[in-house]
């Protein structure tokens, strides 16, 4: 699934060419998506300028000069793809959105990944209202993070997986940023030190820097607006690679299952 590097650096790659474009036609191929496509509801836009291109958490938010907002989640395949009007058509371009002198198409295979036409305030729609802060965002430091982990039972890496604590944080960069925080991924939230507190927001935020800084991810679906892969995934120090020597002490990795998900750490590394 495409995690926040991955959805920052979409919305970064389509803001400079959508950004005061006029919305001319809604083209929809399919509308089984996770929820389905309300048609009238998007062809309602056309006419409208989009004024803003941004983002919570994994949902990307366009804003419409009507001051209604498209939300859109990638799912776990989908990607939003930047095209000439006259573009072939692929298998999996479910929706196209037609500007001038471009479209955007919505690509998604598997079709978990929605789109909704918000009216009203988008950030008190159910699957924005409840979430937590932004980790680049000053709202989330060591202090908060050691304040919610307080007499919890649940894994570090539940943790800040957990959406309603801090958003975006997926497989990917929770393993890599408790690696290098040095902490064991199954340990209790509870258990955590204010120092180790301080140690995973720096990690986490590092994390997410370098892979924006990357372009993502591309572990098997993700390219950014203008169709291209990212490299972060050259980078990685255990997703992925259990069984493999560590990079820092060349003891094996470990796998485990957390989360209905494979988690890989180094036991010498981690504790």
């Amino acid at each position: 699934m495409p995690e926040l590097p991955e959805v920052e650096t979409t919305r970064r790659g389509l803001e400079p060419s959508l950004l005061g474009q006029t919305l001319l036609a809604v083209s929809i191929r399919e509308t089984r998506l996770r929820w389905p496509i309300d048609t009238a509801s998007l062809q309602s836009c056309v006419g409208q300028q989009i004024v803003l291109v941004g983002r919570r958490g994994k949902y990307l938010l366009f804003q419409f000069s009507d001051q209604t907002h498209l939300l859109i989640h990638l799912g776990m395949s989908g990607s939003l793809r930047l095209v000439s009007s006259d573009h072939d058509w692929r298998k999996h371009d479910h929706l196209e959105w037609q500007f001038a002198h471009l479209s955007l198409r919505f690509h998604d295979p598997r079709r978990f990944g929605c789109v909704l036409h918000l009216r009203g305030e988008p950030h008190e729609h159910a699957l924005l209202k409840h979430l937590g802060p932004e980790p680049l965002d000053k709202d989330f430091h060591s202090d908060y993070l050691y304040k919610i982990s307080r007499g919890r039972t649940a894994s570090v890496k539940a943790m800040i997986m957990d959406a309603r604590h801090v958003v975006g944080i997926g497989n990917i960069y929770a393993q890599e940023a408790l690696f290098t925080a040095g902490i064991q991924p199954e340990r209790p939230s509870g258990s955590l030190r204010r120092r180790e507190c301080d140690a995973l927001v720096d990690a986490l935020r590092d994390q997410l820097h370098t892979a924006l800084a990357a372009g993502g991810s591309t572990l098997r679906d993700f390219v950014n607006g203008h169709g291209e892969p990212g490299y972060f995934q050259l980078q990685l120090n255990v997703y992925g690679r259990g069984g493999q020597d560590c990079h820092t002490c060349q003891r094996p990795l470990i796998t485990l299952r957390q989360l209905g998900r494979s988690t890989v750490y180094c036991p010498r590394c981690q504790r």
